[in-house]
């Protein structure tokens, strides 16, 4: 079974990240078949929206670390090319990809948007939520930098609430995340189809040569993003490799408080 699944009717395409029993991790292969997915629809001018959701009650976990393991908390031998640049950098990649898209972009959130999933709804033109919604940015807390998603979700919270967001990664409800401005509309739960439904029937009424002009005048607005993929997967890298990497994965495991939490005064 693909733990990405692309699913077209008529001039829209539903991408759903496939994978319930990690939430909808972002595995290696799932960031591959979402980059293609963004080459394909940037060169299909019959495509008009996408539709990017997650499977089974969960919308994205984050970034899934089983594949490198055996790589947390070790240094990397000298002289080695570090293979987890190259596997961060490529999720830059997608993010980059997606805002890039002409399409009209949707994010239908059902549950956790964690990490990764968090940078996935910042880059999206509309970002729908149930109310049993959760978002967080937790990377800090594990010993870890957000670092490919930091600039997506500058750019769409802006500076204030970023910071708030990636420097203490605490978890928004789905109104919350409305309120600084991550989430679009907020919808009860069992309602996000029809939310999707009612969406994609507005945003219809716009022209697909204008949706795409319009979008890349907006991204022309923002003074350009600085290209930081490569200074991204480095830092990211080399925290993974660190000792706060392995003392906080470990105590998150473990359900224990990371070594570096203190009880403060009261």
């Amino acid at each position: 079974m693909s733990n990405f699944l692309v699913v077209r009717q008529g001039d829209v395409e539903r991408w759903t990240l496939n994978d319930p029993a990690s939430r909808n991790a972002l595995n290696d292969a799932m960031v591959v078949a979402l980059y293609e997915a963004c080459l394909r629809a940037q060169a299909d001018a019959g495509l008009r929206a996408v539709v990017l959701t997650g499977a089974a009650g969960a919308f994205c976990a984050g970034g899934s670390l089983g594949g490198f393991a055996s790589a947390i908390g070790q240094p990397l031998p000298p002289g080695e090319r570090d293979p987890l640049i190259d596997a961060n950098r490529g999720f830059g990649d997608v993010l980059h990809a997606l805002t890039s898209l002409p399409q009209l972009l949707i994010v239908a959130v059902d549950g956790p948007a964690m990490g990764g999933g968090f940078g996935l709804a910042c880059c999206a033109d509309v970002v729908l939520a149930t109310q049993r919604s959760v978002f967080a940015t937790p990377e800090v807390t594990l010993g870890l930098p957000p670092a490919q998603i930091a600039p997506f979700v500058w750019q769409r919270l802006g500076d204030r609430a970023a910071r708030q967001c990636l420097l203490s990664g605490q978890h928004y409800s789905a109104s919350e995340a409305h309120a600084f401005g991550l989430v679009n509309d907020v919808v009860a739960d069992g309602e996000l189809e029809d939310a999707l439904l009612d969406t994609l029937v507005h945003f219809r009424r716009a022209a697909p040569g204008a949706t795409a002009a319009t979008k890349q005048l907006l991204r022309r607005m923002h003074a350009p993003l600085p290209d930081l993929r490569d200074e991204a997967a480095l830092a990211f890298a080399t925290a993974l490799r660190g000792s706060e990497a392995a003392g906080g994965l470990h105590a998150f495991m473990h359900k224990q408080p990371a070594p570096w939490v203190q009880s403060g005064p009261r």
